[in-house]
């Protein structure tokens, strides 16, 4: 394992550009995986990164270890913990970094389970939103100009794995995906009449989802073909837009795996 101990190295250079800067990952078509959990799941979709960064702290970690395991030597980094702390998102580095060239799955041609995300700018909340879809099954996540950058190392840190899974699709027309979906569109909005378990959900389903202060454009909101709200009987007027998300998500499963017909179909 070469040990790199100056941040004038070009390889740790490189990395400091891709853990600060989207232009950079769209540039390089690269990204930073960091953490255990998050480099497991990318092993384990029978991938391999293009380089491993460990801290010193993280060669005394029996998980790190057993990860290094299954990496040449020769994609394997040594980054004293400091500096390795300059790469990682969090303020208590896992102790383990990836460089890996960004997947992309194909989204498909006529999906019957997706989700449209308008101006999701928070990359916690976006992270979480891609991990309960994966969770749920959906197939493609298209995203509008204005969203987090789904390839930055929060927003993959907050996926836990989703991104290796998942079609996303960055940059997306969300009116001609909504035009053109053969299915129902869902918005939810605090204007409706029908609440999210009245409808029919276990066919073609595509959720739109807004910004969590503005929500949805108008434009967006007028192409939903039904539009729902999430019952909220306690004394909070509105919901974390990942949580939100997610309450949609699985009233879908919900009634798919169960075959429940929704009170008013």
């Amino acid at each position: 394992m070469k040990s790199i101990k100056s941040r004038d190295n070009p390889t740790y250079r490189q990395m400091r550009k891709l853990a600060e800067s989207a232009r950079e990952r769209r540039k390089t078509g690269r990204t930073l995986l960091d953490g255990v959990h998050l480099l497991a799941a990318y092993l384990d979709i029978g991938a391999m990164p293009e380089l491993l960064a460990v801290s010193a702290d993280g060669l005394a970690r029996a998980e790190v270890l057993a990860l290094l395991e299954r990496v040449p030597p020769e994609r394997q980094i040594e980054l004293p913990s400091a500096l390795f702390a300059e790469l990682s998102p969090v303020e208590t580095p896992s102790g383990i970094l990836a460089v890996i060239e960004i997947p992309h799955l194909k989204v498909p041609a006529n999906p019957v389970f997706c989700l449209l995300l308008e101006q999701v700018r928070d990359p916690g909340n976006l992270g979480s939103i891609l991990r309960s879809a994966a969770a749920a099954g959906v197939q493609a996540a298209s995203l509008s100009s204005g969203c987090a950058d789904a390839w930055s190392p929060k927003v993959l840190r907050g996926g836990m794995g989703a991104h290796f899974v998942l079609a996303i699709e960055e940059h997306a027309d969300l009116a001609e995906r909504a035009s053109h979906f053969a299915g129902m569109t869902v918005a939810t909005s605090l204007q409706a009449d029908r609440a999210l378990c009245e409808l029919d959900l276990r066919g073609p389903v595509a959720f739109i989802i807004g910004n969590e202060g503005a929500g949805l454009s108008a434009e967006l909101l007028a192409l939903a073909s039904e539009k729902a709200t999430i019952p909220m009987p306690g004394k909070i007027e509105s919901l974390n837009v990942a949580a939100a998300t997610a309450i949609c998500l699985f009233e879908r499963v919900r009634q798919a795996t169960s075959g429940t017909i929704p009170r008013t179909a």
